[in-house]
């Protein structure tokens, strides 16, 4: 019979030790989700200005208390993601570096504000802590805001010179596609002035059988003298292909 009653004392106690985790597992993940997020210090349950080896074995601990994979605690993956991140920006240097200044201006509006100095014994109290913890989390969500507005602003600014951009070229009022069958009959327009511009073959006096034995770099060598020499309108050289085009012209010009 004592056997018996020893192996029950042993179940109920282990069963009570397995409820007494549970609880701490609770308890902690309801602390880490109702910390304030944007203090890391705050999720990790750590004082400002602990040492790296601190926030790591405070991490380490912690995590393997509340670790989804040991507790049926539905909210535990939640908990676990925010204590992870705030492990992360505490070991990030630019990231700590912000936090501990927010937190530094916090300190000092409360000296400021209550009219002590830096060695007030009033400093050294858990009530200033207290104080301290909650004038930082003031400070922080107003640096936060003002950081969206920053980029709201410069989201804003992108998107008004991306317009200006496609608008460039474009009258008032004007849409894209009006713009674009605007500028395809400028183009059209400006071909055809440079073809009225420029001699024709016809005022070359070159006739088509000629015109037809031409290579392309023979055709655009005639063109450049004809622009040359500035060939006028209605100049008949020889067209017989014995005699050289500009023969005639060129003679005259030497």
């Amino acid at each position: 019979m004592s056997s018996k009653d020893s192996k029950e004392d042993k179940d109920a106690l282990d069963a009570l030790e397995l409820e007494a985790k549970e609880f701490d597992k609770d308890a902690e993940i309801d602390r880490i989700l109702k910390a304030f997020r944007l203090d890391a210090y705050a999720v990790l349950d750590l004082q400002p200005g602990v040492p790296d080896s601190d926030i790591k074995v405070t991490y380490r601990k912690k995590s393997l208390l509340i670790h989804p994979d040991k507790t049926k605690n539905p909210l535990a993956p939640d908990a676990f993601d925010r204590l992870k991140k705030a492990q992360t920006e505490l070991m990030d240097e630019k990231h700590r570096a912000r936090l501990d200044e927010a937190i530094a201006d916090a300190r000092m509006l409360l000296i400021r504000e209550n009219k002590w100095t830096v060695d007030s014994e009033e400093l050294k109290t858990e009530e200033f802590r207290k104080m301290w913890r909650a004038k930082a989390r003031d400070v922080l969500i107003d640096n936060e805001h003002r950081r969206r507005r920053q980029m709201k602003a410069q989201l804003q600014e992108e998107v008004s010179a991306s317009d200006s951009m496609n608008r460039i070229g474009k009258p008032p009022g004007m849409s894209g596609s009006a713009a674009g069958d605007n500028s395809r009959k400028d183009r059209v327009a400006r071909r055809k002035r440079r073809r009225s511009s420029s001699p024709s073959a016809r005022d070359l006096g070159i006739s088509r059988e000629f015109i037809g034995k031409t290579s392309r770099r023979d055709t655009a060598t005639l063109h450049n003298v004809a622009l040359v020499y500035k060939v006028p309108p209605g100049f008949m050289p020889h067209s017989t292909l014995e005699t050289p085009v500009f023969s005639t012209y060129t003679t005259d010009l030497m």
